[in-house]
């Protein structure tokens, strides 16, 4: 069951090979397997007996990672929440308006649990992460909202493949690295990206059913995502990131007895591996998730063509 908190598998394993339509995946799924499973004990994302470590409370750099990561994804979360709303009102049918509102929610919830454990670290500043949000998230809303709000079938290749399937690598990436470290953070990740597999899943479904009911469409959405892919390759998303395991393996080092021999992926320990590193791996999960997600939507990967 990929609701299930230890039987569901890893984001980017789920992503590329979980097939899940909206008429399964509506409200009632949801109140079943989600409220009342993913999440049950626990409310705020993880379980209530973690404790967060005292260390991740102290000013410095592994503080200041998790803060500019948390708070970017906090507010990347509402804005997709806000977005998604533009498909509950579009869905052609009960079924996938159904699943979009379970999104929407979950989409909500995932900014708030990111948003809650930087108020646990006890950082404040609304303005963190705001560079990052104005240079990456701004422009690539705007570049969303002109699909979606246009576009069902456009909004939910935008959402499933162009934004959510390229972010999907580096929370997988948050996940294993945060484990040893900060694991109320770890699990927070956990809960959200079993989410995202149910969202990556159901998203290429309803834009596959399209295409095939609409071949005459294929044309304009193979365009649409190079339009979105190239447009990934402008925005500083790489700079962020890698600002952010620079300060990351700071505090790596500072901790290197917390970490010990913990393997980040298998045969590789955490400690042994450098910013660039954990950074190229983001970069070919990404690559291998979206080449999956074009060949379930019978596209070609564009070095494919």
């Amino acid at each position: 069951m990929i609701t299930d908190w230890d039987g569901s598998p890893g984001l980017l394993e789920g992503a590329a090979r979980v097939e899940l339509t909206a008429r399964e995946a509506g409200l009632r799924y949801w109140l079943t397997n989600v409220a009342q499973g993913t999440l049950a004990g626990r409310p705020d994302g993880y379980d209530p007996a973690l404790e967060i470590p005292a260390y991740m409370r102290e000013p410095g750099p592994l503080r200041e990672a998790i803060a500019q990561e948390y708070a970017f994804r906090s507010a990347a979360e509402d804005r997709a929440a806000r977005a998604l709303a533009y498909l509950v009102a579009a869905a052609p049918d009960t079924a996938t308006m159904e699943f979009y509102a379970t999104q929407v929610l979950d989409e909500t919830r995932h900014a708030m649990v990111f948003r809650n454990h930087l108020h646990a670290l006890g950082v404040t500043d609304p303005d963190v992460a705001r560079a990052d949000i104005t240079a990456i998230l701004d422009p690539l809303e705007d570049y969303g909202l002109s699909v979606i709000r246009e576009d069902f079938v456009g909004g939910v290749v935008m959402m499933a493949i162009i934004i959510e399937g390229a972010l999907a690598p580096a929370a997988e990436l948050s996940e294993r690295k945060w484990a040893p470290l900060d694991p109320v953070a770890a699990e927070i990740d956990r809960g959200a990206g079993i989410d995202e597999i149910r969202h990556l899943s159901v998203g290429v479904s309803i834009a596959a059913e399209h295409l095939a009911a609409h071949p005459g469409d294929r044309a304009r959405i193979a365009e649409l995502i190079d339009a979105g892919m190239r447009m990934w390759t402008v925005l500083p998303v790489h700079e962020m990131v890698l600002r952010r395991e620079i300060l990351f393996q700071q505090g790596l080092d500072q901790h290197a007895d917390v970490v010990g021999d913990h393997q980040i992926w298998p045969g590789r320990r955490l400690i042994d591996t450098t910013p660039d590193e954990r950074l190229a791996a983001a970069d070919r999960w990404s690559a291998e998730l979206k080449a999956s997600r074009l060949r379930q939507l019978g596209l070609t990967v564009p070095e494919e063509r």
